[in-house]
């Protein structure tokens, strides 16, 4: 069983082809980063653009990366949302026509699914497991219950911790990307330099919150102005400490609230672009081992968005009979824990 997925929700064209054998045979992946950098974060309209001049290639490339051709595919996957719509739409169209042209089951995936899904692909986790989906768009605590079947437990009510690394990085002016650059910068700062609030931390439940603490960041950049190098690195150290604290204290509770909810829960999993971040992942190590669970992660290069996550979701789905007609409408927003299966209203 070969599927192929196209990913297109934000700034990064990708195309991907996977087998029910857990095999990558193409991961075809192209950045818009030098697009974008000059404005520091994406911009809609260009990123529909760029992924309307390269969706085909890259559909050709994996194809040629592989060896296969349409006639041995058995579905055609998509991100059909939630995302930045004009580029979603290049994705939904381009994979219905693939479709319709060589009568291939349609899959739309939800992306949040594609990165809640992937851990399965590189390691052998089964359902249920306890999920920490946080990357530029969304922050949120899932039990994955079984494919298109997820509980939330916690999300952000504001800011997600993503957009949170990335405001901070371009109000510090390191550079775009945002988030990898702070990370990297705060590992030549002092952690213990300056103290910024912990949000949410103590509260019952398992919300995040990123806003105040982005306010915090501000505050602190125009009280010690000018800054110096070695402030700026300083602030991405004390931030990144403040945004995993918030993060270990919401995951402590949900892992109690899981639980109580589904006691055969053995697999603590992160999933999306800020689990590509090696201070997350060294503290959810922690708590994992703490809790006796198991922690897993999909490689860095899966963490943030790519055609393999799409594919392999599509695959999962696929196997479950969980297809999609051809008037399935792109969505800018599209819930992960309310679905059952894709809409089409």
């Amino acid at each position: 069983m070969l599927v192929l997925g196209i990913e297109s929700s934000c700034d990064e064209t990708a195309c991907a082809i996977v087998s029910d054998k857990r095999e990558i045979l193409a991961s075809v992946v192209w950045s818009q980063y030098d697009e974008h950098r000059r404005f520091g974060g994406v911009v809609p309209e260009i990123a529909a653009r760029a992924h309307l001049e390269k969706c085909d290639l890259l559909v050709a490339e994996a194809l040629s990366q592989s060896g296969k051709t349409f006639a041995d595919l058995s579905a055609i996957a998509v991100a059909g949302g939630p995302g930045l719509i004009g580029g979603v739409l290049v994705g939904v169209m381009t994979a219905k026509a693939i479709a319709l042209a060589h009568n291939l089951p349609f899959v739309a995936v939800n992306h949040l699914e594609g990165h809640a899904l992937t851990v399965r692909l590189s390691h052998p986790v089964a359902f249920p497991y306890l999920l920490l989906l946080t990357s530029g768009g969304h922050c949120q605590i899932l039990i994955v219950k079984g494919v298109g079947q997820y509980e939330k437990l916690g999300a952000t009510i504001d800011d997600s911790a993503g957009e949170a690394f990335d405001k901070v990085a371009k109000m510090l002016d390191i550079g775009y990307p945002g988030g990898p650059n702070l990370e990297k910068r705060a590992g030549q700062g002092n952690p213990n330099q300056f103290t910024f609030p912990v949000p949410m931390k103590g509260r019952p439940g398992c919300d995040f919150s990123f806003s105040g603490l982005k306010t915090s960041v501000r505050t602190c950049i125009e009280k010690n102005a000018p800054l110096s190098e070695q402030d700026k690195s300083d602030i991405c150290a004390s931030f990144q400490t403040a945004v995993v604290k918030q993060m270990a204290d919401r995951l402590q509770h949900a892992i109690a609230i899981a639980r109580d909810k589904c006691p055969d829960i053995k697999d603590l999993v992160v999933a999306g672009g800020v689990a590509a971040n090696q201070s997350v992942r060294a503290m959810i190590q922690h708590i994992a081992d703490t809790h006796n669970l198991t922690f897993s992660a999909p490689p860095i290069g899966l963490c943030t968005d790519n055609g393999v996550m799409i594919a392999w979701a599509g695959l999962e789905r696929f196997r479950q009979g969980l297809t999609d007609t051809l008037d399935f409408r792109a969505r800018p927003r599209w819930p992960l824990d309310t679905l059952a299966k894709p809409l089409t209203d």
